[in-house]
């Protein structure tokens, strides 16, 4: 299973005016480890990025899922709400839970986190919507995972 990293890339960006301008930008990535997360980045954004660049922070980041259409590239978080029975003590408990959609506004954004969680069984609360600074995702790859792994195992025996 893998989970969510927030990952701030530092880098040299050229504007549309034809000036360069240093920015830090964040990206999400699913990765096993912070250490899978860093590497990943760096061959991600190699081909992405014009010339050096340096990661600035890792971050574990919770969401529970993420919604990507196709025609837009703007991210928004969603937190919501719904009750859950405790099994210890059989009370009721609120549990918050964070998405990620994108879309090309905040009711966009409400439309589709709520038709992306129709197939839930329970009731929810959707408590917030907000404008995510996330530039891009890059999912996490278990076959690309499995794959860097046998080349290791491979070089080793070697």
């Amino acid at each position: 299973m893998s989970n969510w990293f927030t990952v701030k890339v530092k880098y040299t960006k050229q504007l549309d005016n034809g000036g360069l301008k240093r920015v830090s930008e964040p990206y999400l990535l699913g990765a096993m480890t912070f250490t899978d997360a860093e590497a990943r980045i760096y061959e991600e954004l190699g081909s992405i990025i014009r010339g050096e660049f340096q990661v600035a922070g890792i971050v574990r980041t919770e969401f529970q899922d993420v919604f990507q259409y196709e025609e837009e590239d703007v991210w928004y978080k969603c937190k919501i709400s719904y009750e859950d029975i405790d099994n210890d003590s059989e009370k009721a408990k609120k549990v918050a839970q964070n998405f990620l959609v994108t879309a090309s506004s905040v009711k966009e954004a409400f439309d589709r986190i709520n038709e992306s969680l129709s197939g839930l069984m329970i009731d929810y609360s959707i408590l917030s919507i907000s404008l995510s600074p996330i530039v891009d995702i890059f999912p996490y790859n278990e076959k690309l995972y499995v794959d860097s792994n046998e080349e290791g195992i491979e070089k080793v025996k070697q």
